[in-house]
């Protein structure tokens, strides 16, 4: 494993294999020569619009094998990306431009707001492919092991995104790390089902594939079809519970059809025991659980050989330190309840320009306090228990409550509201806003102007139930456990 920018390390795994296959998306097939090729021109464009090294890039955009190479092509000229969700909407754009001051800004052609940002849509068409350079960035810029390579935002305790910092270092770690766990080799065909502005997608799937230099079956959005084409002659795929409840309700998912596969991957969100069962009883296939954050890139995995046992999410994988900690950061003994401690070099350097959210989550000697409750089995096996926090998770997407929140309490008629996760067949969890109002109750038609204008869509509840008051605890806290245990088997109205 080289040091420096990790950009050039993806580049040199694949200096011998120029002419095969990398992303295959149904509508172009490109080369790793070609894919490269593309990421020295949009270096050179993205040099010619302002970036310098350290600075920031936003982007924006819809998942394609441009946008693969846009990111590569920020690593290249020792800018930071910073990849935002195409379902946010202008006002939270303003927010993540503000924060995070980027000197390029990259957009879909339909959100572009200033003359000067560039946009590249998915068909590969857009100002930033339009854009006219003296000539390709031939080599990647150096780059220390310490500087930033991606800045992802998160959802904080107060609503507001924090950014959590990740250097090229953190990510090379975390990438060889999973590399070596899960076995990747030559031979390997990815199955890419995943949006490309999560840790999952971008870093987890992208960094596996490029290491080994290896195609990449690239599908724009995930479609249980495709995917069980792709299994023909795949041999890896990544996804989320979502992902593997519809895969199952699929007649087509049978053993035969999963031949050539040799891994399946879990994460972002809890995996049911039963899920892992039916799909273990439909395919003779045991999917391999992880565990990781934002901050923290993929830290735990289930083994590639040996138990894979529903409901944990395995051991600390190489460079790795796990511990579960009480509420004085104090180790508790195996098999007893806490929260999720890790301490590795793949760790975010801090919270971008949030030193006290920074202090909160990480000790003076280096631990990074996830929020998440465990226990550890005397053998370093973790099993989580649940969060900390009331973060939902809906499809594989991190929500805030309070972030939604603070749009309904601004709504008229509306004295105080909250947001739950409580229990979804499809998606793990779904929203529900849970509102007190003034005068008559509000619904759905209501509610529903405010939260177009200010959230993207899977942010938004998918039921709205009122009640005469919240349940509070003598502290005056809102019981959301209360709230949750409620409506967890209502009927959606």
């Amino acid at each position: 494993m080289t040091g420096g920018n990790i950009a050039a390390e993806f580049h040199a795994a694949a200096i011998d294999r120029l002419e095969a296959p990398f992303l295959l998306d149904g509508k172009r097939s490109w080369t790793y020569g070609e894919f490269f090729d593309h990421v020295r021109v949009f270096a050179a464009v993205l040099i010619d619009s302002g970036a310098q090294p350290g600075d920031r890039v936003l982007v924006q955009v819809e998942k394609s094998p441009e946008a693969v190479a846009l990111y590569l092509a920020c690593l290249w000229v020792g800018a930071v990306h910073v990849p935002l969700n195409p379902a946010f909407t202008a006002d939270e754009r303003r927010y993540f431009i503000e924060d995070a001051e980027p000197a390029v800004i990259v957009v879909d052609p339909s959100m572009a707001e200033e003359q000067a940002w560039l946009t590249l849509d998915p068909d590969g068409g857009g100002s930033l492919t339009r854009r006219t350079v003296v000539a390709p960035v031939t080599e990647p810029v150096e780059r220390g092991d310490d500087d930033l390579a991606a800045i992802l935002y998160t959802s904080g305790t107060t609503g507001w995104p924090k950014g959590a910092t990740l250097t090229h270092e953190g990510l090379r770690a975390n990438a060889h790390a999973l590399h070596d766990t899960w076995h990747f080799t030559r031979d390997d065909h990815l199955i890419h089902g995943l949006p490309i502005f999560h840790v999952h997608g971008l870093f987890v799937a992208l960094h596996c594939a490029l290491l080994s230099a290896i195609p990449i079956t690239f599908l724009r959005h995930f479609d249980v079809d495709a995917v069980l084409d792709g299994f023909a002659e795949g041999t890896v795929f990544m996804g989320v519970p979502t992902h593997y409840a519809r895969l199952c309700a699929s007649p087509r998912l049978t053993a035969e059809r999963c031949a050539s596969m040799r891994l399946f991957t879990c994460g972002s969100a809890p995996l049911t025991e039963p899920a892992f069962a039916a799909f273990t009883d439909r395919t003779g296939h045991r999917i391999c659980e992880r565990y990781g954050m934002s901050e923290t890139g993929i830290t735990t995995s289930n083994p590639y050989d040996g138990d894979r046992i529903a409901g944990t999410v395995g051991y600390a994988l190489p460079g790795v330190e796990a511990r579960i900690v009480d509420t004085n950061g104090a180790e508790v003994a195996a098999g007893e309840v806490g929260v999720v401690a890790i301490r590795s070099r793949q760790v975010m350097r801090d919270y971008w320009r949030r030193p006290d959210a920074t202090a909160d989550a990480c000790t003076d000697d280096g631990w990074f306090i996830t929020g998440d409750i465990a226990t550890m089995a005397t053998d370093g096996r973790i099993t989580l228990q649940g969060r900390a926090s009331d973060m939902i998770i809906s499809g594989g997407e991190n929500i805030y409550p309070k972030e939604i929140e603070l749009v309904l309490d601004e709504i008229d008629g509306v004295v105080e509201s909250a947001v739950i996760g409580v229990p979804d067949p499809d998606f793990g969890e779904q929203v529900v806003a849970v509102l007190v109002c003034e005068g008559a109750p509000l619904g759905d038609a209501d509610v529903r102007p405010a939260l177009d204008t200010a959230l993207a869509r899977f942010k938004h509840p998918r039921r709205i139930e009122v009640i005469d008051a919240l349940p509070r605890n003598a502290m005056g806290k809102v019981q959301k456990g209360v709230l949750r245990k409620r409506y967890a088997s209502a009927e959606a109205g």
